[in-house]
């Protein structure tokens, strides 16, 4: 079934402000349901976590829950689901703890597709380990990351390869599954930046073969917190810097000091919300899982966001001045620009003028809009949510068109 957009926009307050927010991968805007279980949880009795007391119950009752709702989300176990400040946070945080199985020689691989947080703390744990980087490379012109770019660098040394499901400058969708076979058939771990990927298609990180697989649910329509899904026997191998007396049981021991309670509420409701945009909240269906009316609204939403791209991508396209920057076959619903004589930041501050978000820069992929000869200014991102629509769309394409004397 097609995504109803217009009953799905009613629970964005923020779109009532009337600009055009092509800014989803910075950050998406929130439903209603998801600000009513902040403000919920935020406001009753709750305390540190256990059985004995309402209050404790209801803290327990919260962590379970998001676990659950990230289980179902991303297909993964929920006692793999360890909770963090944010993506950035536990990639540093984990870096650390792999790094305690490395040796000196060992190598990791790195791709220069990557969003920052997917390369340096990488970087850091490798130098102070005394462990050798190589570099992947992609597809200057097109943007695509072929798999053997990667899987051809893997060595008896190799110990880890971390890599984007989604540019989140290019919207790059690598062939993660290829990779990670590979890696495995070489007995290496593989970490996957998921931030970008997770809002815009279904997700089953064993099926792409993810061991840890980390991703925000400030992206999906939640609040701003972290999550990592692992492989819980991979886990239980890896052993963090921590308190004493803090647990030592998994994903506990990953989690550092008491969670955001709130935070963890409204990334349940963010998943419930996109779980009633399946067919089955629709049409009063019963009898399938979450997990299953999740992967109906994400694959609804995937084909709403992708025809909404193609068709800003045509008309921007054909606008004189506007070059578009990556063309990989498969592709998240990222669009990036530039326009001849004009910098990025002007050409931004121009569509802001009129309401129309679509932010400018390299958005910390630092390497990748290096490469594609953009350097550190990179260009305009037009990123899609399922709450863009065609009017969106419309004045995009007319605050472009103004600006390079079209029409």
């Amino acid at each position: 079934m097609p995504l109803d957009v217009a009953a799905l926009r009613s629970h964005f307050p923020a779109l009532a402000d009337g600009a055009a927010h092509f800014d989803g991968p910075g950050g998406s805007q929130v439903p209603d349901v998801v600000g009513a279980a902040v403000a919920e949880a935020l406001t009753s009795a709750v305390a540190n976590r256990g059985r004995l007391t309402r209050a404790a119950r209801r803290a327990d009752d919260i962590v379970l829950g998001a676990r659950a709702a990230m289980a179902d989300l991303l297909g993964a176990h929920p006692e793999g689901i360890v909770f963090g400040r944010s993506m950035t946070q536990l990639t540093f945080d984990f870096s650390r703890a792999l790094a305690k199985t490395w040796q000196e020689g060992d190598e990791i691989i790195l791709t220069r597709l990557e969003h920052d947080a997917n390369i340096r703390p990488w970087l850091l744990a490798a130098g102070r380990a005394g462990v050798t980087v190589r570099w992947a490379n992609f597809d200057a012109a097109t943007g695509d990351l072929p798999a053997d770019a990667v899987t051809s660098l893997l060595s008896p040394r190799t110990r880890l390869v971390a890599v984007t499901g989604a540019s989140n400058l290019l919207g790059t969708r690598p062939a993660v599954a290829d990779i990670a076979e590979a890696a495995h058939r070489a007995g290496v771990w593989v970490y996957v930046d998921g931030v970008h990927l997770t809002p815009h298609a279904p997700i089953d990180v064993d099926a792409i073969g993810a061991d840890l697989y980390v991703c925000s649910a400030y992206k999906f329509l939640g609040p701003h917190c972290g999550v990592l899904a692992g492989r819980p026997a991979l886990l239980d191998e890896l052993h963090p810097d921590k308190l004493e007396a803090s647990p030592e049981v998994i994903p506990e021991r990953f989690e550092l000091g008491t969670l955001p309670y709130e935070l963890l509420a409204g990334t349940t409701a963010a998943v419930d919300f996109l779980a009633s945009l399946g067919a089955d909240g629709r049409t009063g269906r019963r009898g399938l899982s979450r997990r299953e009316r999740l992967v109906e609204a994400m694959t609804a939403i995937e084909h709403h966001e992708d025809g909404l791209r193609r068709s800003i991508e045509a008309r921007l396209g054909a606008l004189d001045r506007v070059t578009l920057h990556g063309r990989a076959p498969h592709r998240t619903p990222t669009v990036l620009f530039t326009v001849a004589g004009l910098p990025a930041v002007d050409v931004s501050a121009h569509l802001a003028a009129r309401d129309v978000n679509a932010p400018a820069g390299s958005f910390y992929a630092l390497q990748a809009s290096r490469r594609i000869g953009l350097g550190d200014d990179g260009g305009v991102r037009v990123g899609l949510a399922p709450y863009n629509h065609g009017e969106d769309a419309d004045r995009l394409i007319a605050g472009v068109a103004e600006l390079v004397g079209a029409g």
